[in-house]
């Protein structure tokens, strides 16, 4: 299938998805366990990756799906896929529990190690953002109401900035980071991914992430982003890398929305 075929299949499968976690959110009934990594699982996580990685493999029977809830698949069997289907069913599980409503399913579709569509839905808010290679970028409101996304940009001097961070991120750590100079203003969120939208759509100008994400939570929105006017980046300013390491670990990472702009003097990165 082209990627335009692909896109509203798989947005209907991402709402499936949302639906069934928004189920269990408001019914408040879910079974909690803690990961080999420390990370907490919910039955709602596992519900919606049985629903998604069997939707998926319905439509495209031939494109493999890793997910977060079954990525152990090793890197010599992962590094013969030329296509492959990259999910979480449930970002940000730990909004999930703590009852905050920041969570989505998250869905892309990675083409020679680098990700040509991706689909975030969060069931809570009912809204969709989208993007496939060469197509734009979209969301889509609970009322059907679409709209391209496009990033924020700036003209001239840069004197304030809008910046997305997590909302159980030790602040510090991100303050310690910025230019002394400017005046920043903090956006809270959970789910990684609809930080990254943030910036997609223009209301925030950048995410910075420092602590572990998995390839997943970056998959769908570097597409969107990307589609959007703005860049994913690893915090030496070197693109993100896909199903390329044993490990499926990110690095610390920023979402920048206006490239123009210079990073380097704004945040304190690596190298």
């Amino acid at each position: 299938m082209e990627l335009s075929q692909l896109l509203q299949p798989v947005i209907e499968i991402a709402r499936e998805s949302g639906q069934v976690i928004l189920d269990i959110y408001q019914r408040g009934d879910f079974e909690k366990n803690i990961k080999s990594d420390d990370t907490p699982v919910t039955s709602a996580d596992m519900a919606a990756h049985k629903l998604v990685t069997e939707r998926l493999s319905a439509l495209t029977p031939d494109i493999p799906v890793l997910s977060e809830e079954d990525a152990s698949v090793p890197l010599e069997e992962r590094e013969t896929w030329t296509r492959y289907w990259l999910v979480d069913p449930l970002d940000g599980t730990q909004e999930f529990i703590a009852g905050s409503g920041d969570f989505a399913t998250i869905i892309a579709l990675v083409e020679n190690n680098q990700p040509i569509m991706g689909v975030v839905y969060g069931p809570v808010s009912g809204v969709s953002y989208y993007a496939a290679k060469g197509l734009g970028a979209w969301k889509v409101m609970p009322d059907g109401e679409k709209v391209r996304l496009s990033i924020m940009k700036h003209d001239g001097d840069v004197k304030s900035l809008s910046i997305a961070i997590s909302r159980r991120q030790n602040i510090k750590a991100i303050t310690e980071r910025l230019a002394p100079s400017l005046n920043y203003n903090l956006v809270p969120l959970g789910s990684a991914a609809l930080k990254s939208c943030l910036v997609a759509e223009g209301a925030v100008d950048c995410y910075l992430r420092l602590g572990p994400t998995g390839e997943w939570d970056t998959a769908a929105t570097q597409c969107i982003v990307e589609e959007s006017g703005g860049r994913i980046l690893d915090t030496t300013l070197s693109p993100l890398s896909y199903n390329e390491r044993d490990s499926l670990e990110n690095p610390n990472f920023i979402v920048m929305g206006d490239t123009d702009l210079p990073w380097r003097d704004i945040v304190r990165l690596e190298g």
